[in-house]
């Protein structure tokens, strides 16, 4: 299966309906994260086959100029939000990289799959969209990615990735699972859990191209 087909069968479940009529009196009445054309901007880069790296996010950053649809991701010239600062702080601790600009896009178009639980959220409200059929869907992306057997990694950070892992029963794929970055759980074991350098070590075991972190 491929996104395409995907979108399709969803779209036409009783649950994914429901979420958008949700979604869209939302961003009607109120301001939302990202912007309506941006939520599934994640899904534009690469197609199942083709991905090779899933970092898992919680739900869309909520302040405005931040979330364009890449988990942990933010639009170029905005100040990083802490998530990401200690992102990359374990990403220069582990590989010596410094990275300056909070865009991850550069990441995705390498094959690296930036998906929240939750692809939406009301502005300064974190996790507003809970629970209102996203996890479903969300589900079964996992699900999808799980059964294509092209090797992936799959990169759970936190509680609610975490609870995604049980989707994942493919000998082929790799978990990386950790603590969340954020400030409250970063030092819990986030710190020092060398994700990147376990990815790429991973890819070149599989003889697929390694990821350019920088």
């Amino acid at each position: 299966m491929n996104f395409k087909q995907l979108f399709k069968e969803e779209g036409n479940k009783e649950y994914y309906i429901k979420l958008f009529e949700f979604v869209n009196k939302e961003y009607k009445e109120k301001r939302c994260f990202p912007l309506y054309e941006d939520i599934f901007n994640a899904f534009k880069y690469n197609d199942i086959d083709k991905i090779k790296v899933i970092i898992l996010g919680q739900d869309p950053y909520h302040e405005i100029n931040q979330a364009h649809g890449l988990s942990f991701s933010i639009l170029d010239g905005n100040p990083l939000p802490k998530s990401l600062i200690n992102i990359y702080k374990e990403l220069y601790d582990d590989l010596g990289i410094t990275r300056l600009t909070g865009n991850l896009s550069s990441w995705a178009n390498q094959g690296v799959f930036l998906l929240n639980n939750v692809l939406t959220v009301e502005e300064g409200k974190a996790n507003s969209h809970k629970n209102k059929g996203w996890e479903i869907f969300t589900s079964r992306v996992i699900e999808e990615l799980n059964k294509d057997d092209s090797p992936k990694v799959f990169v759970l950070w936190g509680k609610d990735a975490g609870a995604k892992k049980k989707l994942i029963t493919n000998k082929k794929h790799m978990i990386i699972e950790s603590a969340h970055p954020s400030p409250l759980s970063s030092y819990r074991g986030f710190f020092g859990s060398k994700p990147f350098s376990k990815i790429n070590k991973f890819l070149k075991e599989n003889n697929l191209e390694e990821i350019d972190w920088s």
